[in-house]
């Protein structure tokens, strides 16, 4: 966790998701409670700590409610490893597809890049002032030492020599911040990439992990060029150098590992359509069983191997989700659902918490679409009452046909506003008021049609 989070409490998370996401307390106070006690966690006794297992979560709700989201900034709010993966693309062991452990490994890969992340910024510093001396050594190339002996007269030419060319770098260098030398030319030589060796297995690598690419690039033999590039482009290339050169690899790797496995945190979306309930043949409901099968030593705790090592499931958090339109929790395996003993139930959104999206949160709708247009110039100030009447419409659309929550939003306010958009750059610098009689104006076909509205809304 960040630093920040470490001693926050629940009501104040809670008061940190508020400003992104409308309602579903209930959830955001379950999701406080399991950050919370990731830190209690930490704060324990050894002996105690292992004893202790994440409080792992399962969302039920429509579409559309929040599940995800909750979910993302909660773990962006921490800056814990976090990955969201859909439980519909993973098969059985023995079938064409990707296994449920190669969630894990997606997780250290998300692991390896926040490490990384941070790690940079620790080089940045050391890696600018390398660059800043590469550059002047490609500016101003030293001058070869004589061949010959030196005599006295060698020695004080040889020291003018160097005085004079500390001088000119000096002089360089001063340019060279002030920005003076960007188009100048230099010559740099660039390591070239070689063609990737494309591996193929039936099982799509998933059981292997091993890293056969890695594997093949150190065995190809490194091809390098020389390019004429400007100061500016040969900055860019020599900073990702200097940065990679400084960088040290097996401390990332192993401090990732340990994040992953002390606080990191995998969403698992569409977990109803794996339960064995509702529609289906026999055949889909092996499918769906074997991968509960899979699933269940990795919640419970288990021991995956990666590229980077191996790596203890057994505090990672797992937090689930699903409609349940077709199914119920219980359809789960009972051995799955005792290991998501925290159970939330998200409700519908209601047309005032449509209006609370479209306002409320610091990225709303209105807010993106605002942006989006003042890049061509447009001005768009949305009314209280052509918020209202979007949200109207969005909620009856949602009533009358498939509810997709606060999705249904994008879609209408896609067609709101989709000739200003198509017209904006060539119209100029203007202003747009959206209120009651725009959206009527614009929205009135679709309202007054119903098989037009669920065909098109």
């Amino acid at each position: 966790m960040t630093e920040d989070t470490h001693t926050m409490t629940p009501r104040e998370i809670v008061r940190r998701l508020d400003e992104h996401i409308v309602g579903q307390d209930a959830a955001k106070r379950a999701v406080a409670i399991a950050l919370r006690n990731r830190w209690r966690w930490q704060n324990l006794t050894d002996e105690m700590r292992r004893e202790v297992t994440p409080r792992n979560i399962l969302m039920i709700g429509p579409t559309g409610v929040g599940k995800t989201e909750i979910t993302r900034r909660l773990a962006k709010l921490t800056g814990a490893p976090f990955i969201k993966v859909e439980a519909t693309k993973y098969t059985e062991v023995g079938y064409y597809g990707r296994d449920v452990e190669s969630m894990i490994r997606d997780l250290v890969e998300a692991s390896i890049g926040i490490v990384r992340k941070s790690k940079r910024g620790e080089v940045e510093e050391s890696a600018h002032q390398a660059v800043e001396d590469r550059l002047l050594e490609l500016l101003v190339p030293n001058e070869a030492s004589s061949p010959f002996g030196t005599t006295s007269n060698d020695t004080e030419t040889e020291e003018t020599r160097l005085a004079r060319h500390e001088r000119t770098v000096a002089k360089f260098r001063d340019m060279l911040r002030d920005g003076k030398l960007e188009d100048r030319m230099v010559e740099l030589s660039v390591e070239q990439r070689s063609s990737p060796v494309q591996v193929l297995t039936n099982m799509g690598m998933e059981q292997m992990d091993m890293d056969l690419q890695g594997m093949i690039d150190r065995m190809m033999p490194k091809q390098s060029s020389a390019r004429k590039l400007t100061v500016a482009e040969a900055r860019r290339v020599l900073h990702e150098q200097e940065v990679e050169s400084l960088l040290d690899k097996d401390s990332i790797q192993e401090e990732a590992v340990r994040r992953a496995e002390e606080s990191g945190m995998v969403f698992i979306d569409e977990i109803d359509k794996i339960a064995s309930g509702g529609e289906g043949g026999k055949s889909a409901d092996v499918s769906r069983q074997g991968v509960q099968r899979d699933l269940l030593p990795i919640v419970e705790g288990t021991t995956i191997q990666t590229r980077y090592g191996s790596v203890s499931t057994e505090k990672i958090m797992f937090i689930a989700a699903g409609a349940f339109h077709r199914s119920r929790p219980s359809d789960l395996m009972p051995e799955l659902q005792g290991r998501f003993p925290i159970r939330v139930e998200l409700q519908d959104l209601t047309k005032d918490d449509l209006v609370r999206i479209l306002t409320e949160p610091s990225s709303s709708i209105t807010r993106q679409y605002a942006e989006l247009l003042a890049v061509d110039g447009i001005t768009i100030e949305f009314t209280a009452d052509g918020i209202e009447l979007i949200s109207d419409i969005a909620f009856h659309v949602n009533q009358s046909t498939q509810n997709i929550g606060a999705r249904r939003l994008q879609t209408v306010m896609e067609r709101l506003l989709e000739d200003v958009s198509f017209e904006a750059p060539d119209c100029g610098a203007k202003t747009l008021t959206v209120n009651a009689a725009y959206v009527n104006d614009r929205l009135s076909d679709v309202r007054a049609d119903e098989d037009l509205s669920r065909f098109v809304l």
